[in-house]
């Protein structure tokens, strides 16, 4: 069964959310946007950890595993965004960059975590 990427895409980012809640982690923004920048999820762990995560979503592992396709431009977009948001909050605490990808699986999506992808 074919899934339309966005379709897919949109599957992907309620899986990872689901996943990090299910782990402890509070939601703090969704699609959240800055000038070009975009971060799929904007999460909390504690009271001292702000996490940024990038969700990719892949249909299979063809061209490539989907943590890969998280781009240096990408990276600088998050950081921007990452920038902004601690502003908008006063954020004192910690920050972490995070990417969440997902493959399909028999039983529905596999996930990866990839806590501290990058700086």
């Amino acid at each position: 069964m074919l899934i339309a990427s966005h379709q897919l895409g949109h599957e992907g980012e309620e899986a990872a959310l689901r996943y990090l809640l299910a782990r402890g982690y509070q939601l703090v923004h969704r699609n959240y946007r800055y000038r070009r920048a975009e971060v799929d999820l904007i999460v909390r762990q504690g009271q001292q950890l702000l996490v940024f995560v990038e969700v990719k979503t892949r249909s299979s592992v063809q061209y490539g595993h989907p943590e890969e396709f998280v781009t240096e431009r990408k990276r600088q977009l998050l950081r921007l965004a990452a920038e902004q948001v601690q502003e908008e909050l006063a954020w004192t605490g910690d920050i972490r960059f995070d990417i969440v990808a997902l493959l399909p699986a028999a039983d529905g999506l596999r996930i990866e975590h990839f806590e501290d992808a990058f700086y």
